[in-house]
């Protein structure tokens, strides 16, 4: 009975060992590359701020958008191409933009709605801003989160 106890408390032991003894890995965290190909993909404007210098505190821009354009998508697509479409509450003056775009380094630029700096990218959100947007100094900064 003795050596039976032994041999179960043995087993149990290292069983115990191999199972709490093995560690996940840990995944590695995305890498959100500032690419054409890394931002690929349709994004829906959720902020808009403005400051006119950098000393004044930051105004919801969004907020004077008519809710007919809140929803809108834009669309980048992998080969340099994108579509502004006007989504959900539709305005009356809709039109779906084309156009292209690229990336060098952080800056943005279109031949349409998309320019300016890559303040931060998570391969979710997308955050950049326009300086100079209405006159000298000020910062127009754009939030948009992939849908």
């Amino acid at each position: 009975m003795k050596t039976m106890t032994m041999k179960f408390t043995a087993a149990a032991m290292i069983a115990s060992s191999l199972l709490f003894a093995c560690k996940k890995e840990k995944s590695s965290p995305a890498t959100c590359e500032i690419s054409v190909a890394g931002l690929s993909g349709s994004y829906k404007l959720t902020a808009l701020q403005y400051r006119e210098s950098t000393t004044a505190a930051p105004v919801d821009y969004l907020a004077y958008l008519e809710d007919c354009e809140k929803d809108d998508i834009m669309e980048l697509k992998n080969d340099g191409t994108y579509t502004y479409h006007d989504a959900g509450t539709v305005c009356e003056s809709s039109a779906t933009d084309h156009g292209t775009w690229q990336v060098k380094g952080n800056t943005l630029t279109s031949d349409g709605k998309l320019q300016g700096t890559i303040a931060s990218y998570d391969c979710k959100t997308l955050v950049y801003y326009v300086e100079n947007a209405l006159h000298t100094g000020d910062r127009l900064t754009y939030t948009m989160v992939k849908q």
